[in-house]
């Protein structure tokens, strides 16, 4: 995302500059909202109780929330509920979770029961400040220095004016006081967003029922979560009557995404997801102890109440070899040793099968999330025997790491893709395109 700067004739703070930048997204997508301090939650509501329910996707608390958002004037049209429910992380210990759900005005005109689409939103940083509920409320969602983008909404939108019902996870410890949050960990993650879909049909008064098709819906870190969430389903989730998944950019390998983003404006991701392996790998933190520079310890403590935009400003175009003593990059490094790369391997996806259709969309040159280990997850399903829709976006030139490539096709592609999804949801049927996924690039 290519951040805009002001030219005011004198210094200018960083959070004045990443609001400049949110105000250009909004314009750029045709979004109107006023910045608040905070999304005004009530007290308390994102600090988890001591003692948490039994059961996954239980509902601890709720509370009213506003979409104060326009798109040309228009209102959200939905009335929003904000989450606190539970979920279990990597280490099978309960974790608290907040999100939202949304409750469409449009009246559902199609057979059988509304519909409900499961959001996993794309990287908005690790800092709880950026949590997708909080930005959901204003768009831009001012704490401290900090700034959340709702970048997600447009996507929203276009659900609810489909009449499909929304629930949006904020992922474990994005937003919750508790914890940090764990980027890209697939089984916190899938799980969160699985248990977000559970949550929204335990809500008293929606037209959401038990029966309701679902659809788990995602971008890059978003992809990850609605991939992993698909192949988990099966196991962890069996009576969620899922019928279709949408993965965007899919980061389904770690140790591939280590050097793709490298060196781009969006490096600190790295240390982002580095802090959502540590805390289930206590081996792991020894290592970085040794392994890591002063640099590189500074920039994984700073990067965990950032938000994309500050992130991007600290670490953009940065090299990882800074990060480490032995002067390589953390990929060379992950790779060559076996203790270090276990880890970052255990957050592989696609070593499960998902049990409903999936398609999996990657652009060909993704500045960020690297191609390969995304169309190799098409592969790996497919060799499994699920019914996959691979679709390579085309990008004849690179974009030098600005993350162009890798944001371009979730908005150029987001009504083709929310089509698929929808035909799902409806109960069309799909044929995967498995046999000439060697054709494609």
């Amino acid at each position: 995302m290519t951040l805009v700067t002001l030219s005011l004739g004198a210094p200018v703070s960083r959070s004045a500059r990443l609001l400049a930048s949110a105000a250009a997204v909004a314009l750029a997508i045709g979004l109107s909202a006023a910045p608040s301090a905070t999304a005004a939650p009530s007290a308390g509501f994102y600090d988890p109780p001591a003692d948490l329910p039994a059961g996954n996707g239980t509902v601890v608390r709720t509370e009213p929330m506003k979409l104060g958002l326009t798109l040309k004037g228009i209102y959200m049209p939905g009335t929003a509920t904000r989450l606190l429910y539970t979920s279990t992380d990597q280490a099978g210990k309960k974790a608290a979770v907040t999100g939202a759900y949304i409750e469409p005005t449009k009246k559902w005109t199609g057979s059988g029961p509304r519909p409900l689409v499961a959001v996993a939103a794309g990287t908005q940083g690790q800092g709880d400040a950026c949590a997708p509920s909080k930005s959901l409320e204003t768009f831009i969602n001012l704490d401290g220095d900090e700034v959340g983008i709702g970048y997600e909404l447009p996507g929203i939108l276009d659900f609810l004016n489909r009449g499909f019902a929304v629930v949006l996870t904020d992922y474990i410890g994005l937003g919750t006081t508790d914890r940090v949050h764990t980027y890209t960990n697939r089984l916190d993650m899938g799980q969160a967003l699985l248990d977000a879909a559970r949550a929204a049909l335990k809500l008293p008064n929606t037209s959401v029922t038990a029966s309701s098709p679902i659809g788990l819906n995602g971008y890059s870190q978003g992809g990850g979560a609605a991939a992993s969430a698909a192949e988990l389903a099966p196991t962890y989730a069996p009576e969620l009557n899922i019928k279709g998944a949408f993965a965007g950019a899919p980061p389904a390998n770690l140790i591939e995404v280590l050097k793709s983003a490298d060196g781009t404006d969006l490096t600190g991701v790295i240390a982002y997801a580095i802090n959502g392996i540590t805390p289930y790998n206590p081996e792991l933190q020894g290592a970085l102890d040794t392994l890591a520079t002063p640099a590189g310890k500074e920039a994984l403590e700073k990067v965990k109440t950032q938000c994309i935009g500050s992130t991007l400003f600290s670490y953009g175009f940065q090299k990882t070899s800074k990060w480490t003593t032995n002067g390589k990059s953390l990929y060379d490094t992950v790779k060559a040793d076996p203790a270090l790369r276990a880890p970052v391997d255990e957050q592989r996806i696609g070593r499960l099968k998902p049990a409903v259709p999936v398609q999996v969309l990657t652009g060909t040159k993704d500045d960020i999330v690297d191609h390969a280990q995304a169309k190799q997850l098409a592969k790996d399903w497919c060799a499994k025997g699920v019914n996959v829709t691979y679709v390579p976006v085309v990008q004849p030139i690179g974009t030098g790491g600005t993350a162009l490539n890798h944001l371009t096709p979730m908005i150029t592609r987001l009504g083709p893709s929310h089509d698929w999804l929808a035909d799902r949801l409806t109960g069309k049927s799909v044929r995967s395109n498995c046999s000439s996924l060697w054709l494609l690039p």
